[in-house]
Formats: structure tokens, sequence, C-alpha cells
């Protein structure tokens, strides 16, 4: 049995961390006896790293939480169609990431090609003309 200090050190997470998840209700708060000290198990530990290795991999508390909720064997469709729709967002995040690494070295090359003018074409292009008003 783990109290939540040791539960903490054994995901690798601070205390606070176990707190906010249980607030959350991602992690349950064992019952506290009389007088005593809440335990937790090496499930819980399991939990906590799933949770962790989930957000890394982009996923929100919400969605984690949807999974979490879907971890008996029977929903595997249903966690795969999460997983979907978070790959979709994600390649849809490159596509903008890329369009903005164009447009970045397209104003990057006119700065280069202008040296010594008096007008930034990388400002000029950023600031809205009298025209667009």
């Amino acid at each position: 049995m783990l109290t939540i200090s040791k539960l903490a050190r054994a995901a690798g997470v601070n205390v606070e961390t176990i707190r906010f998840y249980q607030r959350r209700n991602l992690l349950t708060e064992p019952v506290k006896p009389l007088g005593g000290i809440r335990h937790y198990s090496q499930p819980d530990v399991a939990r906590v790293l799933f949770i962790k290795a989930a957000q890394r991999i982009g996923f929100t508390l919400d969605e984690i939480a949807q999974l979490l909720n879907l971890d008996d064997g029977m929903h595997c469709s249903k966690a795969r169609e999460i997983a979907e729709h978070k790959l979709e967002a994600v390649r849809e995040r490159l596509a903008d990431l890329q369009r903005i690494e164009t447009a970045l070295a397209q104003l990057v090359g006119r700065c280069e090609a202008s040296r010594g003018t008096v007008s930034c074409p990388l400002i000029d292009a950023l600031q809205p003309s009298i025209a667009d008003s």
C-alpha cells in the first residue's frame, strides 16, 4: 500500500498532480480510515502513468477520461475513434504549421533580398494597408 507521496514518487509526478487528477475524477480518492492515512495501490500507479503517457501524445484530460471509461476491453472501436479524431486534429495542426513555415520563409527571404532599403518587407507584409480598412 502506498501513501499519496509514495504514489506520486512512483508515478514521477508531484502530490498536487495526484490531487488534481482526483478533482478531475481521473483517479479515485481512497476512503480515509478513521484517524488513518489513505492508501493507494499499484493499479493507481498504473493509472497515473497511463494519464501521463496519454498527455505526452497530445490527449486532453477530457479525452483521457473518455479513454479511461472505455478500459474494459469491450470498447476498442470507440477508443480507436477517439484516437482517430486526435490524429486528424494533429494532422490539421501540422498542415497549419507548414503554411506558417512557408509564409515566414517567404517573408524572411524578402528581407534578405531587400537589404539596404528603407522599408522592411516583413513588417510591411504584416501591417494592414489603408485600403484594407
